[in-house]
């Protein structure tokens, strides 16, 4: 009877993933059912039944380099032209001027749920010398689709400035960093960055814009496969069935569909230290309102700039939850933080600074649901700052409120704290022999 139960369980699992499993894929063959499959239970290994605990983990590391900067007044000083680190993951590594010969230290930097990510630590380097992109079967040896199809992890870097406009959508293998640090690297006016059934990617140091739908076709994304693509939906960076994700200063504008969107029961994923500008949907946390797996999505989006031009979804969450901490808004268009199918949210020392059209000062939007609905719904608002009118309509059953593991846990800096925060978010100007 347990085995029998288990091959049900094992069925019903994957029935799930079907509807959705042939999202871009053209064919589906025996590769991506393989590859569902162990997505899927690498999801169950890495969502972490208490986030809150996870939540407090960042927020104990705000505040230790908060006491620091009291001490101080910033790690090191700006002003005589040293580096200075303003959080706790740039703490890490930002002010170390052997950060180039020692990459892959950034690895063990990640905070909140994707602080498992270890992309293709313990990888070679890989260096991209060539930024075409002709051959999507059989990539040029020097080029970023041939780095990123290699199936053992990989630390990839760039060996000169580079604009790269992908012909298709970028298949990413897992164990693999994408590190643009030491160069000026523009992934534009072609196709986004594709995650799909992977685990442990780092994306960092990179601008990513103005990318549009391709066509699709046959693309190779793996050395030993090669499969038939639909057309992309033209997002920035697609998270797609994948776990142990961190994306971190990038710099994302102008996008067909959006600038990160991470569906099917994506989770363990951290989005730090990025400055998204100039766009219609930026974070999108879940995509179908009837894929209840996304439950299981957990995601830390932490010292962003969301800044003037962006409309909403700054994320949008269906089903599962969200830590929001210390990111500064800037005159979103519609709202900041949206929901459906009652995710939880905990926004923390945020600054939300509304625009002057009197429709969009709320922050917040629940959506398919009714008013008495969206009241049961769990989001917090603790230590945000609202400015020029804004405000946060918080909601949740008192007695139901998120409760913290450790009676004296430290809270994130206040939301007055976060211009210094996030002074600098985006991509960085990195130099050999220099703190970034």
């Amino acid at each position: 009877m347990e085995l029998a139960g288990l091959r049900l369980i094992f069925l019903f699992s994957f029935a799930t993933l079907m509807p959705c499993l042939s999202a871009h894929i053209a064919e589906v063959d025996e590769v991506w059912r393989r590859r569902a499959e162990e997505a899927m239970q690498t999801t169950e290994q890495y969502y972490d039944p208490n986030p809150v605990a996870v939540a407090n983990h960042v927020n104990m590391k705000v505040q230790d380099l908060s006491k620091q900067a009291i001490a101080k007044r910033g790690l090191l000083n700006a002003e005589s032209g040293q580096c200075e680190a303003t959080n706790p993951i740039d703490k890490c590594w930002r002010c170390k001027e052997n950060w180039a010969e020692d990459r892959q230290a950034l690895a063990g930097c990640a905070l909140g749920f994707g602080s498992k990510a270890t992309g293709g630590k313990g990888g070679k380097i890989y260096e991209v010398t060539d930024p075409s992109d002709s051959d999507m079967e059989n990539p040029k040896v020097g080029t970023l689709r041939h780095a990123v199809i290699q199936k053992e992890p990989l630390w990839i870097i760039f060996a000169k400035d580079m604009n790269i406009k992908l012909q298709q959508e970028l298949i990413v293998q897992g164990s693999k960093t994408i590190d643009g640090r030491g160069a000026k690297v523009h992934i534009a006016n072609g196709a986004g960055i594709m995650l799909q059934f992977v685990k442990n990617v780092i994306i960092h140091g990179i601008h990513i814009h103005n990318i549009s739908p391709c066509s699709g076709g046959m693309i190779r994304d793996s050395v030993d496969h090669v499969g038939k693509r639909g057309q992309s939906d033209g997002d920035a960076v697609s998270i797609f069935g994948s776990s142990n994700i961190w994306l971190d200063h990038l710099t994302l504008s102008q996008a067909h569909d959006g600038l990160i969107d991470a569906i099917q029961a994506s989770t363990a994923i951290t989005i730090s230290n990025c400055h998204l500008s100039n766009h219609d949907k930026a974070i999108l946390l879940g995509a179908s309102d009837t894929f209840t797996e996304d439950k299981k999505m957990q995601v830390t989006v932490a010292f962003n700039r969301f800044d003037k031009g962006l409309v909403q979804r700054m994320p949008c969450v269906r089903f599962g939850f969200a830590h929001v901490v210390n990111n500064d808004y800037n005159q979103w268009e519609m709202y900041a933080i949206g929901g459906l199918q009652g995710p939880t949210i905990l926004s923390q020392g945020n600054r939300f600074f509304a625009s002057n059209n009197q429709n969009a000062k709320e922050v917040t939007k629940r959506m398919n649901c009714s008013p008495e609905e969206g009241k049961s719904w769990i989001w917090r608002s603790e230590g945000d700052v609202f400015l020029n009118g804004a405000y946060f309509n918080s909601s949740g059953d008192p007695k139901k409120q998120i409760q913290y593991q450790m009676d004296d846990v430290i809270k994130p800096e206040s939301g007055t704290e976060v211009e210094r925060i996030t002074k600098f978010a985006g991509a960085l100007v990195c130099k050999p022999g220099q703190g970034c």
